[in-house]
């Protein structure tokens, strides 16, 4: 069964700026390829912590302090691989039943 309202996407770096942007417009690239409704937002790994997400999304040195925050967290190692995080968004999203 497929979520029933806007997936809530944090894209995540340690500044908030360049390269969780580049992130955020690749997860955008690769959620509408999964036509998957949702809305994303980047920013940093502190303000991260205070938010709420569906998806957390960033490098491994930047999600490890935050696995907690998100019922699912995505660990990345290209911002620019859209193929690859459209994989394991895929993945995630079908494991928790949120993919049509």
């Amino acid at each position: 069964m497929a979520l029933d309202r806007r997936l809530d996407v944090l894209a995540v770096c340690g500044v908030g700026m360049g390269s969780s942007l580049m992130l955020k417009m690749t997860a955008e690239d690769a959620l509408n390829a999964l036509g998957v409704d949702a809305r994303v937002e980047n920013t940093d790994v502190s303000t991260a912590r205070g938010m709420t997400a569906d998806v957390i999304i960033g490098q491994g040195m930047h999600t490890s302090e935050i696995t907690d925050l998100a019922p699912i967290v995505i660990t990345i190692s290209d911002f620019l691989d859209k193929e690859g995080l459209e994989d394991k968004l895929r993945a995630a999203l079908s494991e928790k039943g949120w993919l049509a």
